[in-house]
C-alpha cells in the first residue's frame, strides 16, 4: 500500500520535472521521471536494494522517500518489456537548490565555492537482475546528457562502502591517499555526528607504511560504483563518513568536468570532448555498488 502521507510529508505530491530527458536504446528507456506511477517506481526500487537487500529490512516492499526527491530530478532506464524501472539515479542540481544530502555527512563549503553549476549524484540503484555493464552505462549516458543540458562543471555525491570497521575504513583512506587521490581544493571532512570512532587511531598504524597485503585488501574493499568514479577521474574529499542507518562508511566522490575522461565523454557526452590523457572507460563495470 502507497503510504500517501510519507509521500505529502516529504512534499512528493509537489514533485515537478525539471530537465525532461528520453530516449531509447535497445530494450531500454532512458528518461527523468516526468509522473507520480514512475516516482514510485523508483522508490519502491530504493527500498528493495538499500532497505530489503542491504540492510536486511524482513519487510520486502516499501517506498524509500526523503525530503530531497522533491527537489531532484530523477534518471531511470525502463526496461520497455515489462515497462517497469530496473536502475535509478537521483540528480540534485544547484541551479534548482541549496540543499544537498551530501551536507548532513560533509562539510561542503569548499565543493560548492566552486565555479558553476554542480550536480550532486545519489540514491543510485539497479534491480539485482540487471547489474550488468549496459545499465550502468546507459545511467552514465543519462548523466552526461543531464550534465549538457545544465552545463554542469561538477559531480559530486556519496560513494558508500559496506564496512562498519574503523581498522577498514582507515585502511581506505590511506590507500586513496597513497594514491594521489585527495586534492585540497576538495577537501570536506566530515561532520561531527559522522565522525567513526577509533578511525585516528587506525590512520596513525596504516600512515606507517601499506603492505602488498594491506594494499590487495584495500582494492577487494571498493565496490564497482566507486571505482567507475575513479576511473573516470573523480578525487575524494578525504575522510570518510560513518553512516550509522545503513551500516557502511561514505567518501565524498568530486568529479570535475574537465577531469571526466576522453573515451568517457566520446562515448557518453553530446558535447565538446574534455582533453584529458586518460582513456580508461568504466562501461565494462560488471555492477553498480550502492551510494546514498
Amino acid at each position: 500500500m502507497i503510504n500517501f502521507l510519507q509521500m505529502k510529508y516529504h512534499r512528493v505530491d509537489k514533485f515537478a520535472v525539471k530537465v525532461p530527458l528520453q530516449s531509447e536504446r535497445g530494450q531500454f528507456i532512458v528518461k527523468t521521471i516526468s509522473d507520480p506511477e514512475e516516482l514510485i517506481q523508483a522508490f519502491r526500487l530504493r527500498y528493495e536494494v538499500f532497505h530489503h537487500e542491504m540492510i536486511g529490512k524482513k519487510k520486502r516492499t516499501g517506498l524509500d522517500i526523503d525530503a530531497f526527491d522533491a527537489i531532484c530530478d530523477h534518471l531511470v532506464i525502463k526496461d520497455k518489456k515489462t515497462n517497469t524501472i530496473v536502475g535509478t539515479y537521483r540528480l540534485n542540481c544547484s541551479l534548482f537548490s541549496k540543499s544537498f544530502y551530501s551536507s548532513q555527512e560533509f562539510n561542503l563549503r569548499r565543493i560548492l565555492e566552486q565555479k558553476g553549476p554542480h550536480i550532486e549524484l545519489g540514491r543510485a540503484c539497479i534491480k539485482k537482475e540487471f547489474r550488468t555493464g549496459i545499465v550502468i552505462s546507459l545511467l552514465w549516458r543519462g548523466i552526461a546528457e543531464y550534465m549538457t543540458k545544465v552545463n554542469a562543471q561538477l559531480l559530486f555525491g556519496c560513494a558508500s562502502i559496506k564496512t562498519q570497521s574503523p581498522r577498514q575504513a582507515a585502511l581506505l583512506y590511506c590507500y586513496f591517499e597513497t594514491n594521489g587521490y585527495f586534492n585540497p581544493k576538495h577537501f570536506a571532512p566530515p561532520t561531527s555526528d559522522f565522525r567513526m570512532p577509533d578511525f585516528d587511531l587506525w590512520v596513525t598504524h596504516y600512515k606507517k607504511s601499506l603492505s602488498a597485503d594491506d594494499t590487495t585488501e584495500a582494492e577487494g574493499l571498493i565496490p564497482a560504483l566507486c571505482r567507475s568514479y575513479l576511473k573516470a577521474g573523480a578525487m575524494l574529499g578525504g575522510e570518510p563518513a560513518y553512516d550509522r542507518d545503513f551500516h557502511c562508511i561514505d567518501f565524498l566522490t568530486i568529479l570535475p568536468r574537465e577531469n571526466l575522461n576522453k573515451s568517457l565523454w566520446r562515448k557518453y557526452g553530446p558535447c565538446e570532448t574534455p582533453q584529458t590523457e586518460d582513456k580508461r572507460e568504466i562501461a565494462s563495470a560488471p555492477s553498480l555498488a550502492l551510494s546514498y
